[in-house]
């Protein structure tokens, strides 16, 4: 009897195109905008979400060098900033965690020298454990104010009751460096009233903040993600957390068009990623044949179609079945019938002229056609940010010039 290893010959025919080109471009182009208010300030990366789905162990060598702070959710992630620059002997990068974290983790960062956010009351839990574990530095943590967004922090009337005073008691193994916050409408809308007033409870909340607790001056104060360094000049602070905009991509329509009124031009934004999937089979279907699962497409003509080894396993969304389109050979390609689990289905009889193996391009640009991110969210009833996090992490992503 042979053994058998579930999974071990397994191949994923599909592939995501990572371009270092675009991304020094954006980097480029969200710094020259702090230059421009009279920075400049520090620029962040957020890798959160597998770096917005691009895959954080082929981007991280990319943007480390680029930029000045790495934002993660997970402890874990943080440290394999540390990981990197030691196996390359590269400096270390300021990084921050921004998510939540228990005692054993936060004894993991103050000894990678890695920074984290106060943002729930239960850090006073893991005090004791950062006094047993007898660390040789304290560990540096950013404030988080809740200005409006109702999630993570505490509100400057929190600040001013007390809630923080643990911070002040805790300074022998906490160091607070810095004060941060999040928007919670600044890309739908083309008008900044909220966020204009989120700014204001954050500078209150910062005001409470010195008052009660020590504090290293100059505090790093951070609130602007993409929408706001784009185009809310006064919320880009001492450090912008810089998300989508980052692998090229505009937060909404709605900030695309205040970036030109408010910049009075739209900053170059390059997109980084481009997926792509050689064809399993490509031949002809005679009219009137069916198409898939359910019948819900059938030939008018004969057919030729490209059979796509790819489906919503993969992160192709099957809200897509009957809307979208493929590139092949520089041309849009109807998708025909119902997105499966691992295959998809194209009309490309007027891209190609024989049934020759080709590669489609799913998302991303080939030759003068380009299919954004933001279209197939849209097709797929979602959004951009959606569509790119759900790109399988077994996706082989690949870094091309």
């Amino acid at each position: 009897m042979h053994e058998v290893t579930v999974g071990a010959a397994s191949k994923v025919a599909s592939w995501v195109e990572l371009s270092a080109e675009a991304l020094a471009t954006n980097v480029a182009t969200l710094r020259a905008l702090s230059t421009e208010t009279g920075g400049p300030q520090a620029l962040g990366a957020v890798l959160k979400g597998n770096a917005y789905g691009h895959g954080l162990a082929q981007l991280l060598p990319l943007v480390h060098p680029l930029v000045d702070v790495l934002y993660f959710i997970t402890p874990g992630d943080a440290l394999a900033v540390r990981a990197l620059e030691r196996a390359r002997s590269v400096p270390a990068r300021q990084v921050l965690v921004i998510g939540a974290l228990d005692a054993e983790e936060a004894v993991a960062l103050a000894r990678e020298g890695v920074e984290a956010v106060v943002g729930v009351g239960q850090w006073r839990d893991i005090v004791p454990e950062l006094r047993r574990a007898r660390l040789a530095s304290r560990l540096r943590v950013h404030v988080h104010v809740d200005t409006g967004l109702g999630r993570e922090g505490f509100t400057p009337e929190q600040i001013s009751q007390g809630e923080l005073d643990f911070l002040r008691d805790a300074s022998d193994v906490l160091q607070v460096v810095g004060v941060l916050s999040h928007f919670a409408n600044t890309e739908d809308v083309t008008e900044q009233q909220y966020a204009e007033s989120q700014l204001d409870v954050f500078e209150s909340g910062l005001a409470a903040l010195r008052e009660r607790v020590p504090v290293v001056e100059p505090l790093q104060r951070h609130m602007a993600a993409s929408a706001a360094t784009l185009v809310l000049p006064r919320a880009r602070y001492d450090a912008q957390r810089v998300g989508i905009s980052l692998y090229g991509l505009w937060p909404s329509a709605e900030t695309r068009l205040s970036a030109r009124l408010v910049l009075g031009r739209v900053p170059e934004l390059k997109p980084v990623l481009r997926w792509r999937c050689p064809s399993q089979v490509v031949k002809w279907l005679p009219a009137g044949s069916y198409v898939g699962y359910g019948c819900t497409y059938r030939c008018t003509d004969a057919t030729r179609v490209a059979v796509l080894p790819v489906g919503y396993f993969d992160g192709y969304p099957r809200l897509l079945s009957g809307k979208a389109h493929v590139l092949v050979n520089g041309r849009r390609c109807p998708v025909l019938g119902r997105v499966m689990m691992n295959h998809v289905i194209a009309d490309v009889t007027h891209a190609t002229r024989d049934e020759r193996p080709l590669t489609a391009t799913l998302l991303g640009q080939e030759g003068d056609e380009h299919l954004p991110a933001e279209t197939l969210a849209a097709w797929a009833q979602s959004i951009h940010y959606e569509l790119l996090t759900r790109l399988g992490p077994h996706l082989r992503r690949v870094v091309v010039p």
